[in-house]
């Protein structure tokens, strides 16, 4: 096996610029570990955040960006692989603390999933961030439940699509909000029932007349800042609204006295720095709920396009544009 890898390197904070190829030495997978030879890696908001210096990897994570990956098991710890059910030579999709945008990586067994059946290592390596993610927040912390409403903003992007199919699928009504007619129209292709163009729309007086004033039940939330008042005001008796990023700033102010009134609950995560015993937790009840979905087709990928790791600066470019629906993804061939 290999001693080197190439990976991404970001060598400083700074725009889709500072990512370099360059040579690395190959991990070495511990106990509860094992050892991935890297076919795709997903790319996310987070790696683009990692980027500019404002989101550092957890205390004993790889420095090198990257928080899923497809590809195959070349070796590990075989007692803690087998009671999952995997072996040598398995494909796989892992969610990892950092160090994705390599040829090789290691992953706790525990956030390793087989990669679904018919799907290829580009569409596995586009589900373990969005769909660890949406399920945490939406399912366990949202508590949404079959014949409530889900209102999702941003729905054209990576998370947006995994909620939207997630959110029909275990039957909810989706609302989503997107940045333009033609996202809309992506979006309701995807299984949305209703889209808002926020541009042009008022989405909150689009959710009450929707709802026809009652509200929906959950709200996941990647803007934060001065959405917050507006995203309570769209909550049902008990809603709860889940912030899950904060592009919109971290400064929020809205009226406590309809969270009283209404019981509403407002709560949030970040997934990146939980412990592996959480997102293990996470990745059982993928494998047991959703996974089958994946392999039935009722839920799919959604990859709007990959580039060469060595374009990875590109492919960021592309992240921060908006201009894509769905995931992007880089591919490492020989």
């Amino acid at each position: 096996m290999a001693t080197t890898m190439r990976a991404v390197e970001i060598t400083g904070p700074g725009g889709p610029e500072v990512l370099r190829l360059a040579e690395r030495p190959v991990p070495q997978a511990g106990a509860g570990e094992l050892l991935i030879r890297i076919a795709a890696s997903g790319i996310n908001r987070p790696d683009v955040l990692q980027r500019k210096g404002q989101y550092a990897p957890p205390p004993g994570a790889s420095d090198l960006p990257g928080l899923e990956v497809a590809g195959t098991i070349a070796q590990g710890d075989a007692s803690a692989m087998a009671a999952a059910g995997l072996k040598v030579g398995d494909r796989v999709c892992a969610l990892l603390a950092g160090g994705g945008y390599a040829e090789w990586c290691v992953a706790p067994v525990a956030q390793c999933l087989p990669a679904p059946e018919g799907w290829s290592d580009v569409e596995a390596a586009s589900l373990p961030e969005t769909f660890f993610t949406v399920w945490s927040n939406v399912f366990d912390r949202g508590r949404l439940a079959s014949g409530e409403t889900l209102l999702v903003q941003g729905g054209s992007s990576g998370i947006g699509v995994t909620a939207i199919q997630l959110g029909r699928a275990f039957g909810a009504t989706v609302i989503v909000t997107a940045g333009s007619d033609e996202k809309c129209r992506t979006c309701l292709e995807l299984g949305a029932h209703h889209a808002i163009n926020y541009k042009t729309q008022d989405f909150v007086a689009e959710v009450r007349r929707i709802t026809e004033g009652r509200g929906v039940d959950v709200v996941l939330d990647m803007v934060a800042g001065d959405y917050v008042a507006r995203e309570v005001e769209c909550l049902a008796e008990d809603g709860r609204l889940v912030i899950i990023a904060v592009q919109g700033g971290v400064q929020s102010s809205f009226n406590a006295g309809l969270v009283l009134r209404r019981r509403l609950t407002v709560t949030g995560s970040t997934l990146r720095p939980r412990p592996v015993a959480f997102k293990g937790a996470i990745a059982a009840a993928l494998r047991e709920r959703v996974w089958p979905l994946l392999s039935a087709g009722t839920v799919r990928p959604v990859v709007h396009s990959t580039f060469p790791a060595a374009e990875a600066s590109r492919a960021h470019e592309l992240m921060e544009s908006s201009q894509h629906a769905g995931k992007i993804v880089l591919t490492w061939t020989a």
